[in-house]
């Protein structure tokens, strides 16, 4: 009875009501839930989101950005070929026919030669497009690229970025600038490449590489410029590099480094790289394209490039020795000697001489005079600014070119040794007790005056022609001024003092 008392009373009634519109409510929910659009809510705040990360007018400043890369693809693309050569080397090989007796014995030879095997190695490149001769039928293009890419190949092809590909053939090369061209005949819609004006690259530009690196064809790696003005590249290189931060691997060497505007400022040339396989670390070096615009005609019109020689022997002085001749703080290179009967020697020039600007041009030192000397034509008459006993002397010199065969004739090299001060460490170094005077011998230049007078490396100079030297100054003048046509030393040797020889010019 109780039961039913409480069933039937008011109070059981109204949680009845309020649970049946709990369950109603919730069944409504559900519904509505279920009935929208998947994903419809997470889509429009993930829009929202993005909206307000990436604002409207940031998106059209990248996307005009990535236009303008587009369009130096498609505009330097087509002007960058992949070069591919092969290398034949002939080696005499063993023919072991009747072993053990040619093993033990040697091998007979054949009409009185050994047997010789070819061997064949291939390799990869790029090269640029930058000039075109119209012929008849096919048109003539010449393609600039590296000396280490082509120099030493017996055949080379040409692919273009659309994969076609062509017989080259090699039109000069030069070590020195590590430069090359070679040409093929090919259709007359070929684009030619736009050089640009390296002297106005700087740091931070943009710098694009367009090659084949590896292999893979018509490749673009994007970067800034991270240095200008490098030295120190592959041995025998006399160039100044751009330096850049845009991946650049093997097979990119002769390919484009071009700036915003798609034109070409630089030649892909070398890496730095602590991997054994050379990968990209963010240090490539190009061959500034100003360095390169000289030698395509050079290339075309005689196959080879001429240099014009001053005929002296550059340095950069260390910090003792700048300290010792007043130098400390100036920006030149030092000449510590000249080639006897050289323009130098004719115009003036001798050793000692510190050389600071070439035709108002600053000199920064010993590699890009090197280079700045070479761009001059033979017969140009050259302005050089020079200190010389700490006063400056602008002096002309009648430049001529340069011959392998007499710039590598250490004979003519004057006085033919590189001296530095009597520091404390070379005096401890050596020995030296008491308050010695004079030079100190750190190189004797081989076949050189002064190596046939028999001066010998750490000796220490203390007299030129009978005056003596205390110092570089003391030095460098009384060589001037006293050793013009012969010339001798006293030195100091261990415990021993003598005089060398005299060599008579």
């Amino acid at each position: 009875m109780d039961l039913m008392k409480r069933l039937s009373s008011k109070n059981f009634l109204i949680f009845n009501l309020v649970l049946l519109g709990a369950i109603f409510g919730f069944s409504l929910a559900f519904l509505s839930f279920s009935c929208s659009k998947p994903g419809g809510n997470r889509a429009k705040a993930q829009e929202n989101t993005q909206a307000a990360l990436i604002p409207q007018d940031a998106l059209s400043a990248a996307e005009n950005l990535q236009t303008v890369f587009r369009s130096i693809s498609d505009r330097v693309l087509p002007s960058v070929v992949e070069l591919k050569t092969v290398s034949i080397r002939r080696q005499q090989v063993p023919n072991f026919n009747g072993i053990p007796w040619e093993f033990f014995f040697g091998t007979p030879k054949e009409n009185g030669e050994g047997r010789e095997r070819e061997f064949r190695s291939q390799g990869l490149g790029s090269g640029i497009i930058v000039r075109k001769v119209e012929t008849a039928g096919q048109d003539t293009y010449y393609v600039l690229t590296n000396h280490h890419v082509v120099g030493d190949a017996n055949e080379i092809s040409v692919a273009l970025n659309d994969g076609t590909e062509y017989p080259a053939e090699l039109v000069g090369k030069d070590e020195r600038k590590d430069l090359a061209m070679v040409s093929f005949k090919g259709p007359g819609d070929l684009p030619l490449a736009v050089l640009g004006d390296s002297d106005t690259v700087q740091v931070g530009d943009w710098a694009i590489a367009i090659g084949n690196p590896l292999g893979f064809m018509s490749s673009m790696t994007m970067g800034i410029v991270s240095a200008v003005g490098r030295t120190g590249g592959p041995a025998n290189n006399i160039n100044d590099f751009i330096q850049t931060d845009t991946s650049i691997n093997q097979g990119n060497s002769g390919g484009a480094l071009v700036n915003i505007r798609g034109e070409v400022i630089g030649i892909n040339t070398w890496i730095a790289s602590n991997s054994s396989g050379g990968g990209s670390v963010g240090l490539g070096f190009a061959i500034p394209i100003n360095n390169a615009k000289r030698s395509i005609d050079e290339f075309i019109n005689k196959g080879e490039i001429s240099y014009g020689w001053l005929g002296v022997s550059l340095t950069d002085p260390d910090k003792d020795v700048a300290q010792a001749l007043d130098l400390s703080g100036k920006r030149g290179a030092l000449v510590s000697q000249t080639f006897i009967g050289s323009p130098a020697e004719k115009g003036g020039i001798q050793p000692g001489d510190y050389i600071t600007s070439l035709n108002g041009k600053e000199v920064r030192g010993m590699n890009q005079l090197t280079l700045m000397v070479g761009d001059l034509k033979p017969g140009e008459q050259a302005a050089f600014r020079v200190i010389r006993d700490g006063a400056v002397r602008d002096i002309r010199v009648r430049i001529e070119t340069r011959d392998n065969e007499i710039a590598a004739e250490a004979s003519k090299l004057w006085p033919g040794i590189y001296v530095v001060p009597l520091s404390d460490a070379i005096r401890e170094n050596l020995k030296i007790k008491g308050g010695l005077e004079g030079l100190y011998v750190g190189q004797v230049i081989a076949k050189s005056p002064s190596a046939v007078v028999g001066l010998l490396r750490n000796d220490v100079i203390t007299a030129v022609n009978g005056e003596k030297v205390t110092d570089l100054k003391s030095f460098y003048k009384v060589m001037r001024e006293k050793a013009g046509k012969e010339l001798w030393f006293d030195v100091q040797r261990g415990e021993s003092t003598l005089e060398t020889p005299k060599y008579k010019r």
